[in-house]
């Protein structure tokens, strides 16, 4: 048939590319901006407190509801936080056992310390597959980030 194409195609894609950018926003990391975060059970002050989390520790984001965020940490657990409580600052959680702190990225690099699981470390940069973190107490070094999970 000839004449004016039809917009099917383009809502169609537009809704799509809507979609996968809502996913993608929802699916954000964040890291806990308060002293101590109680992750909860429900999007309320009066659920139960699951767990209380350190400044900085990772969280992905699953899904908003109003001040509230449905999150996950990197052992699989849900629940939820304030919003106001959370920021972008990144951070690795140590997801292995052991963790090589080395001079730089690469396995070729002296190891200068080492960390271990559930350890909390602020990343300082990101290079090839590693990231360079710093510990709690100050220490500096490459871990390979399939050892990390967080952003």
């Amino acid at each position: 048939m000839f004449g004016v194409p039809t917009l099917r195609p383009f809502l169609t894609a537009a809704v799509l590319c809507l979609a996968a950018l809502s996913s993608a926003n929802a699916q954000s990391m964040i890291s806990v901006k308060g002293s101590t975060v109680n992750m909860r059970t429900k999007p309320t002050t009066a659920s139960e407190i699951m767990w209380e989390l350190k400044r900085g520790y990772p969280l992905k984001v699953l899904q908003r509801k109003g001040r509230w965020l449905q999150v996950v940490d990197f052992e699989g657990d849900r629940g939820w936080v304030a919003r106001s409580l959370t920021g972008k600052t990144p951070h690795y959680v140590v997801k292995s056992k052991t963790a090589n702190m080395r001079s730089g990225p690469g396995t070729n690099n002296r190891i200068v310390g080492k960390a271990q699981y559930g350890d909390l470390m602020r990343t300082r940069a990101k290079r090839s597959g590693w990231a360079q973190v710093q510990s709690a107490d100050g220490k500096k070094g490459w871990i390979s980030q399939k050892l990390l999970w967080g952003f």
